[in-house]
């Protein structure tokens, strides 16, 4: 975290990204000054022990919180600043997005890019309801198969890094939870997911955080939105030309293309071959071995989905 913090300084002075070690001076609470500043609570109390969490969780990363609050008195005003009506994600995270666009708009004009991605907070509770559900996993008991249900919270957060890999912070971040689980392939079997709207489907948080974000940080033509194979949504393609930035996607659904006598896969396999990209992989007996990647790109118009 400090290298991060003395990176955006030399990023403010139009300097390179490189990170250094901190110097002896460097007082390792100012990144949590920065951080909160533009956090507004309708009580300043609220303010003061945010403050005060991020340092204690920040000198014990990945502690439970008691441990990181060291002291009951510590540990029950934590949990009652978590339990307030009053204090929502918007006021904590308020001063982070405000962070995240300043480190930006300090970068001087080069892309970046804008990793988003799903992570499931799972926790150990006999009602589910209080939670939320998760998903549902084998569990066997004695011989007997059964399965198991995970509660827990869902979080779709995009993260604005360099090209280098130096993060600048969250630009959107979305949380929230199931009162049911329904597998994909159950719900198959008896819908079309292409005649669901995506205003009913969980996979609307990428259009969500695309707009949140694009709305952040003000300057579309900059950014590179990556994704994995769940943004393989035409709406997200729609609305990402719409806000004119820029999106790379891992395929899952192999659409109609050009004048919809082919697919992408029929139009990538006749574009040529424009370079090769060697990657060192391991297997589970610790022997290595080099993948070779054929780079290929063609510009062609991708067809919607036809529910049938």
């Amino acid at each position: 975290m400090h290298g991060e913090v003395i990176a955006v300084r030399k990023l403010r002075e139009g300097q390179g990204v490189q990170c250094r070690e901190p110097s002896a001076d460097f007082r390792s609470e100012e990144w949590i000054d920065n951080e909160v500043v533009g956090c507004e609570f309708e009580d300043v109390r609220h303010g003061k022990r945010l403050r005060q969490l991020l340092e204690q969780l920040s000198h014990r990363v990945g502690a439970t919180t008691p441990w990181a609050c060291q002291d009951w008195a510590n540990t029950k005003a934590a949990y009652r600043f978590f339990g307030n009506e009053r204090v929502s994600e918007s006021n904590i995270l308020a001063g982070h997005f405000a962070c995240t666009r300043e480190r930006f708009s300090a970068s001087r004009g080069f892309p970046l890019l804008v990793l988003h991605d799903m992570t499931e907070l799972s926790y150990r509770h006999e009602d589910t309801t209080s939670i939320g559900i998760l998903k549902k996993i084998p569990a066997g008991h004695k011989g007997r198969a059964g399965l198991y249900t995970s509660c827990g919270i869902l979080m779709h957060s995009s993260l604005v890094a360099t090209r280098d890999g130096l993060p600048l912070g969250l630009a959107a971040i979305k949380f929230w939870s199931r009162d049911k689980f329904h597998g994909a392939n159950a719900l198959k079997r008896r819908i079309n997911p292409a005649r669901v709207p995506i205003e009913k489907k969980e996979s609307i948080r990428w259009l969500e955080n695309l707009r949140q974000s694009t709305e952040l940080l003000a300057d579309p033509g900059r950014c590179v939105h990556i994704g994995d194979r769940e943004s393989d949504i035409y709406e997200l393609f729609c609305l990402d030309q719409q806000l004119g930035t820029h999106f790379l996607a891992r395929t899952c659904v192999d659409r109609l293309a050009g004048d919809g006598e082919h697919t992408i896969r029929d139009a990538m396999k006749q574009a040529p071959v424009r370079g090769l990209h060697r990657v060192q992989v391991r297997n589970k007996q610790g022997e290595f071995s080099t993948a070779v990647l054929e780079i290929r790109y063609q510009r062609m118009v991708v067809r919607p989905t036809t529910a049938s």
